[in-house]
């Protein structure tokens, strides 16, 4: 018996293996959403998509956190047509009706109202402790931001004002206890969290609930967005994903998403400003765009068109098929490649401070 199959055979623990053959590392489940550069913010790939373990959507109100989630879970359950989602509720603001409009049949969502963190904590433990791995379950909390400590609430009863020291350390041991349960039994997590201001001469936003979130998470974004106008009108926003913490994609990547007010997330927005950075499409005038390979200079259409046609499926057709745009996407963002991108021109061109 060689040393290894002695150590393996001595192992206590049952999902003992050696390394090359370990279904943790090797059966990674993928789930692709339908918009391209969410896949891209979760793991460098426009063919990638979400994979197990905690994702931490971050933000001020009414940054679309939500609708994010929802989106990638409606693509969860799409895949798995027996999948569950068990749905941690503390704000009550998402009506059945908004589960519907992502593709989320709500009688295959388990709602569990929560009003501490306490609470979440000892059932969510419960229920990561008797899944099987197998099961298809995602996995969404609304919100973390939201939530009080028990100590909060009874504090609250008793008519006392001291500080609450104890939330902090309660999130810390909820995402520490939850987190080896979700990479062995292959469950993604999917958790919405507040933002603050940092004090201080630059401040910017930081998650919130302490460095258990930050330790635990692997993937943290925090959105920003800006409004879209027709004259005075607002017609939806420009949302960016700013990417804090991933294991795929590169820190501080900017990733833009836009949503309309009657069409809902742009499936195909965002692709545009790394295409054009990348010479995957040109403007041959104001207003007008054209699709065309880079390393030939071929026009791959013999038409020219206006920005909202760059929101359409057949635009993107011949540039995925006859170009490596998807290769360019993944070296620029994805952890491993040097970027092939100038990162002060695609923050000027999402800021719209100056146009390529």
């Amino acid at each position: 018996m060689s040393v290894m199959d002695k150590l393996k055979k001595n192992s206590t623990l049952k999902h003992t293996e050696v390394l090359s053959k370990s279904k943790f590392f090797n059966e990674k489940d993928m789930v692709s959403t339908s918009v391209p550069m969410v896949n891209v913010a979760l793991s460098g790939s426009i063919d990638g998509g979400l994979t197990p373990g905690m994702t931490v959507l971050a933000g001020p109100s009414k940054h679309f956190k939500t609708s994010f989630a929802l989106l990638m879970a409606g693509a969860y359950m799409e895949k798995y047509p027996d999948a569950v989602m068990l749905f941690y509720d503390s704000e009550f603001g998402s009506p059945q009706s908004y589960f519907e409009s992502f593709g989320v049949d709500p009688s295959r969502v388990l709602h569990t109202p929560i009003t501490n963190v306490e609470e979440l904590k000892f059932d969510l433990i419960n229920q990561l402790e008797e899944i099987e791995r197998g099961d298809k379950v995602i996995v969404v909390i609304d919100s973390i931001g939201n939530l009080a400590s028990k100590k909060e609430l009874e504090d609250a009863k008793n008519e006392k004002s001291v500080a609450d020291m104890s939330r902090a350390k309660a999130l810390k041991g909820l995402f520490r206890m939850s987190t080896p349960y979700l990479t062995m039994k292959d469950i993604p997590l999917l958790a919405i969290n507040h933002t603050y201001q940092e004090i201080g001469l630059f401040p910017k936003a930081v998650v919130s609930g302490g460095t258990g979130i930050y330790y635990s998470a692997d993937n943290i974004w925090i959105l920003g967005r800006r409004q879209n106008k027709k004259g005075t009108e607002i017609t939806g926003y420009d949302f960016v994903i700013n990417v804090d913490k991933s294991r795929f994609v590169k820190e501080k990547s900017k990733i833009p998403i836009s949503v309309s007010w009657d069409g809902g997330v742009e499936q195909w927005s965002g692709l545009l400003e790394v295409a054009m950075l990348g010479g995957f499409v040109r403007k041959p005038s104001n207003g007008w765009y054209e699709a065309m390979d880079p390393s030939t200079g071929e026009l791959l259409s013999e038409t020219k068109v206006r920005e909202a046609d760059t929101l359409k499926e057949e635009f993107w057709t011949p540039i995925f098929e006859k170009t490596d745009f998807k290769e360019f996407v993944k070296k620029h963002y994805t952890i491993g490649y040097k970027s092939q991108i100038d990162e002060a021109a695609l923050e000027g061109l999402l800021t719209g401070e100056f146009d390529v």
